[in-house]
């Protein structure tokens, strides 16, 4: 009597799920990306961080209207709505400033193949970067992850643009390998995380490009970080502190970010 075929290793979902096959998950979640984004024809991304808490205006308004009209909301309560609400304006700047920022790379590049919008997928300020790109029609990438509380990607992302990662380390990858420039937004812990992170691979010199790290109002980062205050006590350079830029409106990033991406868009061609 013959025995059963046995599945092929890279068939056989019970060894790749296992333990033992981790090094293939992660490298799948290098290659799987990168065979897409080539395909997409993506060069290089703009890269938005901010707070997956943040309410569009319209939807932070109406929660507070409803909260002050049942008459049995807390002090608490009220308070929190009213702070989304102020904050809901990070989510509408993040749209406008998407929107501009495509609508000028669309005009420059046909088929849009350079300076996409990028967000980590999910809502929040990631959900308004990408919103802004497709209100200009052109592409938006979304880098989700898996997590316990079921991060879910955001609307506004293409199709063949929308990547799951298990890794938080891939997943920060492809959001740094492509970029050309991050934009961060108020956020968490999350938004902490990256925009350290990043800054710590550009001060150590593991990334070599150019990039510009622009972080968004400094009446929020002020009370949240003060980054001067390392310096003042040595535990970075005085230099370090050119690495990013504050900015206040979406004017001034908007001016920063084209005049930093058509910076790159010469030297590109100076080395062709």
């Amino acid at each position: 009597m013959k025995n059963k075929k046995a599945p092929k290793a890279y068939k056989n979902t019970q060894f790749l799920k296992s333990p033992a096959a981790r090094e293939l998950r992660i490298l799948a979640e290098y290659l799987e990306p990168k065979a897409r984004l080539r395909r997409n024809k993506v060069q290089d991304t703009v890269v938005f961080f901010g707070s997956a808490r943040t309410l569009p205006a319209a939807e932070a308004q109406q929660q507070l209207e409803a909260l002050k009209s049942s008459g049995r909301a807390s002090k608490e309560a009220l308070k929190e709505a009213e702070q989304k609400l102020s904050h809901s304006r990070y989510y509408e700047d993040a749209v406008e400033l998407a929107r501009r920022l495509t609508r000028w790379a669309k005009e420059r590049y046909t088929p849009h193949s350079r300076f996409i919008v990028t967000s980590g997928g999910g809502p929040g300020i990631m959900e308004a970067a990408n919103k802004g790109a497709k209100l200009s029609g052109g592409k938006s990438i979304g880098f989700n992850i898996s997590l316990p509380f079921e991060q879910e990607p955001n609307p506004y992302i293409d199709e063949e643009l929308n990547f799951e990662f298990h890794y938080f380390y891939m997943r920060k990858l492809w959001l740094v390998f492509t970029a050309k420039a991050f934009v961060i937004f108020p956020g968490g812990f999350g938004t902490l995380d990256e925009l350290m992170e990043v800054l710590t691979l550009v001060q150590t010199g593991k990334i070599k490009k150019e990039l510009k790290i622009i972080l968004y109002d400094n009446a929020f980062w002020d009370q949240v970080i003060n980054i001067p205050k390392l310096a003042e006590l040595g535990t970075i350079s005085q230099s370090d502190l050119k690495l990013f830029k504050t900015c206040n409106s979406v004017d001034e990033m908007e001016q920063e970010l084209i005049t930093h991406l058509i910076k790159v868009e010469n030297k590109s061609r100076l080395l062709r």
